[in-house]
């Protein structure tokens, strides 16, 4: 699936911007925005993010969702990888 064809629309330059000034390498959306069972007025979207292994995001992790939820215009859930 593109970005084109999300039931959302995403702004890829501020998601760039986004994970530029987090340290994020890949970010992914999964879950029901890649499905048909997406409900644009109830359902928040599944995120992934890969950080790169610089990154040391500490508490600044939760500011992340209001600075997301400006760029995507809803609630989000973001899950991180587990590191070894």
């Amino acid at each position: 699936m593109t970005v084109a064809e999300l039931p959302i629309q995403i702004d890829r330059e501020k998601i760039a911007e986004f994970c530029r000034t987090h340290g994020i390498r890949r970010l992914s959306l999964f879950g029901s925005v890649l499905r048909n069972d997406f409900d644009p007025a109830r359902s928040d979207v599944d995120v992934l993010a890969e950080l790169l292994p610089t990154a040391r995001p500490g508490w600044d992790f939760f500011g992340w969702h209001e600075d997301l939820e400006a760029i995507i215009g809803r609630k989000w859930t973001c899950t991180l990888p587990m590191v070894e």
